[in-house]
């Protein structure tokens, strides 16, 4: 053997000799037959805690090292350690086994051992190719079963609207590429009004939804559409088994604070980001129909960024319908009782869209879907409260246009 070649092998022995007790040099098939334990006199199988000896010696140093009590010799300490009596004394035995240089700082804690467990497990998870379980896969598929059964793209079952009156000039063109949302004030007169009473102000509000360019023309289509949304995402919860196991104020709870989040994913599925309109069907809007509806740049500029964030990212159905299901399943929200199974819920729902992505994308831009998924959904998050108080807002304003459920969904939210 060259220098060289013995200098590599007295470095791969001392890293094998101090790199924790299962880490061990082993015998190689030629020299096994002549190789014997140092203890007992057995086969030995490779170097343990720095010695040669067999897997009975190895296992028996160990344990002897981790108990507490002391071992004690019945006869004068000179018992003679072979394979066939080697259970007989193990005071004797240890004795041997320190006296061969077994060591015993090289044993491990059991924290020790549960530690490099962990790390041997994660070294595998991170090495292995991403696999969706069979639950995940089952969740998956009960999801897009329950969004295809309550929301169709071409919006056939939309049906029996109000129409939208687009006659209302907002100040531009019906569509805005550049993202840049047309401001609409509301009427003068209002409810909080301080120069008039309850009567003059109640009659002042209906001579101005009288005259026209003032009332929001688009309210009642877009009502009707909002309307129509809700209860699609009703139906879905509803048909979610984890969904239907909570008790029916966490329904209700997670409904309200994920309804609006779950309708612009679901709008999303159908925005055209180069003319910045959403094609539903027979009908493409922009956002100047939202502002004859009466909201405000405040909520619409970031929802319109939110929409053309989302749509960068060309996210699949099954993405789609992970992500509104993370919205639905979130723990944190208003009056939720039942947090602990909530939360286990999102997580298993996160961790299944991001397997997902792993197993089913592919190209590097796959590691950054996730993480922006889940920005895309913190976005739409802080826009939720703006769309509340608009819509309150604009109750005040047209107090019979807009419909209960809608008012169900935002009461107690602003």
């Amino acid at each position: 053997m060259s220098i060289s070649a013995a200098g590599v092998l007295g470095c791969r022995e001392a890293l094998a000799q101090h790199s924790g007790e299962d880490e061990e040099m082993k015998v190689t098939d030629d020299e096994e037959s002549s190789v014997t334990c140092r203890v007992c006199g057995d086969l030995a199988k490779g170097y343990h805690f720095n010695a040669l000896t067999c897997e009975g010696c190895k296992g028996f140093f160990r344990r002897a090292i981790k108990k507490s009590s002391q071992l004690k010799c019945p006869l004068q300490n000179k018992c003679s350690i072979t394979k066939n009596n080697r259970r007989s004394c193990q005071a004797c035995r240890l004795r041997k086994c320190q006296a061969i240089g077994m060591r015993q700082d090289m044993v491990m804690s059991e924290m020790e051992v549960s530690e490099r467990r962990a790390r041997i497990k994660r070294r595998k998870m991170l090495s292995a190719p991403a696999r969706l379980s069979s639950q995940q896969e089952e969740t998956i598929q009960e999801l897009l079963c329950g969004h295809r059964r309550t929301f169709d793209l071409t919006f056939y079952r939309f049906s029996g609207f109000r129409p939208i009156d687009r006659d209302v000039n907002t100040g531009g063109e019906s569509s805005r590429p550049g993202g840049e949302v047309p401001r609409v004030d509301p009427p003068p007169a209002s409810p909080a009004t301080p120069s008039l009473s309850p009567t003059e102000g109640q009659g002042a509000r209906q001579e101005q939804r009288g005259r026209k360019g003032i009332i929001f023309t688009s309210l009642p289509h877009v009502t009707d559409l909002t309307t129509y949304m809700i209860k699609g995402v009703i139906d879905f919860s509803k048909g979610l088994q984890e969904f239907r196991s909570l008790n029916i104020d966490d329904q209700i709870a997670l409904l309200k604070g994920a309804m609006f989040e779950i309708m612009q994913i679901r709008f999303n599925m159908v925005f055209n980001a180069e003319r910045a309109v959403w094609e539903c069907g027979p009908i493409s809007y922009c956002i100047d129909d939202a502002v004859r509806a009466g909201f405000q740049p405040l909520l619409l500029e970031p929802m319109l960024r939110f929409h053309h964030s989302l749509h960068k990212v060309a996210l699949r159905e099954e993405e789609y319908v992970l992500m509104q299901a993370m919205s639905l399943f979130s723990p944190d929200r208003q009056g939720v009782q039942g947090y602990s199974a909530i939360d286990r819920l999102h997580e298993n729902l996160a961790l299944t869209l991001k397997t997902s992505i792993e197993c089913k994308r592919s190209g590097p831009e796959k590691s950054l879907m996730f993480p922006k998924v889940v920005a895309c959904l913190t976005e739409l998050r802080t826009i939720t409260e703006e769309y509340s108080k608009q819509v309150l807002q604009i109750q005040d304003i047209e107090p019979d246009v807009i419909s209960p459920l809608i008012m169900e969904m935002v009461s107690n939210m602003d």
